[in-house]
């Protein structure tokens, strides 16, 4: 594979969250690492993770929720892509995930609140330049397909 997916957590508390897109991501055939860094209270250990993998091809994969300034800081600081896939949290009625579509001029983060939904833009994004990567993306998005055509026979013979 020509690259990877950085997952960045705001805290372990997003771990499990983390291990369902790394789900995806390994169903894709993507390799991923993860990393944990607050863009609120270690911001230089979020610069020190970017600084690791800037001489690499790499996609983040933001996680953070309440108040997500990790994924614009990332943002703000790299020329990689950036998929902020923040949890969605009752206690606040989704309205936490208003902080990652509502960021700064200049951002260019692509928000995303499925972990399915992040693996697949990371897939695709790095596809770009690794056709064995694309032929996978491809793969998964005809299983899909067919998915939806097995519960479309299968729903066809209900009365």
């Amino acid at each position: 594979m020509a690259g990877k997916a950085v997952v960045i957590m705001g805290s372990e508390r997003d771990l499990d969250f983390s291990r369902d897109i790394a789900k995806y991501l390994k169903l894709l055939g993507v390799d991923y690492e993860f990393r944990v860094a607050s863009a609120h209270k270690t911001p230089e250990k979020v610069l020190e993770i970017i600084r690791e993998f800037e001489g690499e091809t790499v996609v983040y994969v933001t996680v953070a929720g309440r108040s997500n300034a990790l994924s614009a800081f990332i943002d703000g600081n790299t020329s990689k892509p950036v998929i902020a896939c923040p949890p969605y949290s009752d206690k606040f009625g989704g309205a936490d995930i208003l902080s990652s579509l509502r960021v700064p001029s200049g951002i260019g983060s692509v928000v995303t609140i499925e972990p399915e939904g992040a693996a697949i833009a990371a897939a695709k994004i790095l596809a770009v330049q690794d056709p064995e990567l694309e032929a996978n993306v491809k793969r998964y998005q005809e299983d899909k397909k067919k998915e939806l055509d097995k519960a479309n026979e299968a729903i066809k013979k209900l009365k």
